[in-house]
């Protein structure tokens, strides 16, 4: 392939894949204020009007500012890229470093980490302080916002630059199949990260104190117990610090397993309706989801470095891509930026697969709780979190992990029954 004609197909792809998120994400604004005016039938009794037009024009907001992103970061990419962005970038630490060593490539990437941080910084600064403080979720201060960033800017460079130096190490010294070493390293490393998370990293942004309420830590012992599960304790993480939204997650890996409750999640719930999400969520360790995604999630990192090191060798990917000059680092730059254009139609495939996954989890879920209290837990948090009832068909069975709330209800009170 020429360079030339590579540069034209990246082009319509990355032109043909924005154009179908923006016309997705309008679809999707254009059919939940359409359906802004009439609450679902199966919700007409447990959440207002009010709620529902709430969550229509919450949708709509975010929807907006999604649609300026994705035209925004396409401009940044095509910067990069045919523009020559990226090109510049390693000519002009080519005066301070070498080219071609690992102190060059590790300050080209994190060159690249830093030019994305700063292109997304508005739009986090605008979805935080004026989306979220207008719907009445937001409680992060400017001031808390700024230590967060300094805490996730220490950690990328203790903790990223390291790993991108031992990457690009490997990619140079273990000749043609250091993508197999790659691999092997990147899964060690993300397992290792399953332990340290919890216990080290976690800790740095929330604060987690011991489930005290004594009757609910008893009840879900007695659930873990009725369904085989270990963890290593119970916690209440102050989420109300930052946000109102609500959630509980299971975090860590084989024995340093926890169950973590948001506080906020604790003061909009009853027991019952505690345990019936806690029930599902332990319905995605009983059905191994988090094993098969991790499996699929590695062997498509091996699939990718494996067609990485095939790419490196073809000249036209560099040149079509606006980087003549070529290199491990440039290639592993490269790489990132175009993956997801045209990773994007493995988009429905996985969304599809995690909303079987969802529905597999709210059948245990009903097998050993009441149905009836997840539905009720459900309804609840779609209320409080002003997620929409109305969601459009197709936006939502291209990009959506988790079922509409309508066919998620009916299956669970059909289950019940």
């Amino acid at each position: 392939m020429s360079p030339n004609a590579f540069a034209t197909l990246f082009f319509a792809a990355i032109l043909l894949t924005t154009l179908a998120r923006l016309a997705l994400m309008r679809r999707q604004i254009r059919h939940v204020r359409e359906r802004r005016g009439t609450v679902p039938e199966p919700f007409a009794e447990t959440i207002s009007l009010e709620s529902h037009r709430k969550a229509a024009d919450y949708t709509a907001s975010r929807m907006g500012l999604g649609m300026l992103d994705v035209v925004v970061g396409t401009l940044f990419v095509l910067a990069l890229t045919l523009g020559g962005g990226l090109q510049a970038i390693h000519a002009g630490l080519g005066a301070w470093l070498e080219p071609g060593t690992i102190p060059h490539g590790v300050a080209l990437l994190a060159a690249l980490g830093v030019l994305g941080w700063a292109v997304d910084l508005p739009f986090a600064l605008w979805r935080t302080f004026v989306i979220e403080k207008r719907f009445g979720f937001n409680r992060m201060t400017p001031r808390l916002f700024l230590a967060d960033l300094a805490r996730e800017g220490l950690l990328a460079a203790v903790i990223g630059l390291p790993v991108l130096a031992a990457v690009l190490w490997l990619m140079g010294a273990m000749g043609e199949r250091w993508w197999l070493w790659v691999w092997l390293f990147w899964i060690g490393f993300n397992l290792l990260a399953l332990f340290v998370w919890p216990t080290f990293i976690a800790p740095l942004f929330n604060k987690f104190t011991p489930l005290a309420d004594e009757a609910l830590k008893a009840r879900v012992e007695r659930l873990l117990e009725r369904c085989g599960f270990r963890a290593k304790g119970l916690y209440v993480m102050d989420g109300s610090r930052r946000s109102a939204h609500g959630n509980a997650y299971f975090t860590g890996f084989g024995a340093a397993k926890r169950i973590v409750f948001f506080d906020t999640l604790l003061e909009k719930l009853n027991a019952d309706e505690v345990e019936a999400v806690l029930a599902h969520e332990l319905g995605h360790f009983h059905h191994r989801h988090v094993w098969k995604r991790l499996a699929v999630s590695a062997a498509m990192s091996l699939a990718m470095l494996w067609l990485l090191g095939w790419l490196m060798q073809q000249g036209w990917f560099f040149a079509g891509l606006g980087a003549p000059a070529g290199g491990t680092a440039v290639a592993l730059a490269l790489f990132a930026l175009v993956l997801p254009v045209f990773a994007f139609p493995l988009a429905p495939v996985m969304s599809h697969w995690s909303r079987v996954h969802e529905f597999e989890a709210d059948a245990y879920a009903a097998h050993h709780t009441r149905a009836d209290d997840l539905v009720s837990a459900l309804v609840k948090l779609y209320r409080d979190n002003a997620a929409t009832l109305t969601p459009d068909p197709l936006y939502s069975r291209i990009f959506d992990s988790h079922p509409p709330a309508v066919l998620r209800v009916a299956r669970l009170r059909e289950q019940g029954q």
